[in-house]
């Protein structure tokens, strides 16, 4: 299994990093509307849909993400994928606390589709947003889910006692948690002292000055947590241990980019303000 998990690993980061240095944006629209399209399939199967509606769903996210960013940054594209980023800040910061505090007990499959219609092309926009500004950007906002994901997981195993979610995910605590926003912090330093031009004016031009970056990361960070939190809830409830097979020894899309879905969107709004 650990063999397994290491060369799909390679894998992914070696096409990964190939298609964000060097596919046209175009391309990158595609390959990314790829990604979208493979994780509105896995929601789809997690929100308990027939197939046939999980191919009508994937589909038509993937098209409409498509036909909406080609145009980036067009005013309509740019008005309608703010709309999005307003809507999946709404879900985050309100609804996706209720439903972790009420283990997601009205989450009906209705309200669970209309989230991911929300949720999965905000993350989407983002990737084709940020990957406009620059690849390197893309990847530095995506390296904070990385390394805390990572930490966390480290510093859990050495140190872990207190549970963070028993009910949703027993594996994560607090110890974790705190090992996480450590890890964040010593990144924050770091693109402070070794990237300070890739930092978002809306940031740097702040009263905070460099208190700002941290700041900013360790939202980025604690969000980061809620998303893998959300989809663990998604799976208990829909009693699966991954949201697909797609990736030998990782699961599916959805498991990889969990975390992301809270932080792009929000890592893009730095960049409009």
């Amino acid at each position: 299994m650990l063999k397994t998990r290491v060369i799909t690993a390679i894998i992914l980061v070696v096409l990964f990093i190939s298609a964000l240095f060097f596919l046209p944006q175009k391309a990158w629209i595609l390959f990314c509307a790829a990604i979208l399209a493979t994780a509105a399939w896995e929601w789809a199967a997690l929100v308990a849909m027939s197939s046939v509606a999980r191919i009508v769903f994937a589909g038509a996210i993937a098209t409409a993400g498509v036909f909406i960013a080609w145009e980036w940054p067009s005013p309509s594209s740019v008005r309608t994928v703010g709309l999005f980023y307003a809507l999946a800040a709404v879900f985050w910061c309100v609804l996706m606390p209720l439903w972790l505090k009420n283990g997601l007990r009205f989450g009906t499959q209705a309200v669970l589709t209309l989230s991911g219609c929300i949720v999965l092309p905000a993350c989407f926009f983002a990737m084709v947003q940020l990957r406009a500004v620059s690849p390197v950007t893309l990847l530095q906002f995506m390296a904070i889910v990385w390394l805390a994901d990572s930490a966390a997981y480290f510093s859990g195993r050495k140190f872990g006692k207190r549970k963070l979610a028993p009910l949703i995910s027993p594996g994560k605590t607090w110890e974790g948690a705190a090992g996480a926003m450590v890890a964040v912090t010593a990144y924050g330093v770091a693109w402070l002292t070794f990237f300070d031009e890739s930092i978002p004016a809306s940031l740097r031009d702040t009263p905070l000055g460099a208190a700002a970056i941290l700041v900013a990361l360790w939202i980025l960070a604690i969000f980061s947590i809620c998303g893998d939190l959300f989809e663990s809830a998604l799976k208990r409830r829909a009693g699966v241990k991954d949201s697909g097979k797609i990736l030998p020894g990782h699961g599916g899309i959805l498991d990889r980019i969990d975390a992301l879905l809270p932080v792009l969107p929000l890592s893009a709004v730095l960049f409009s303000i």
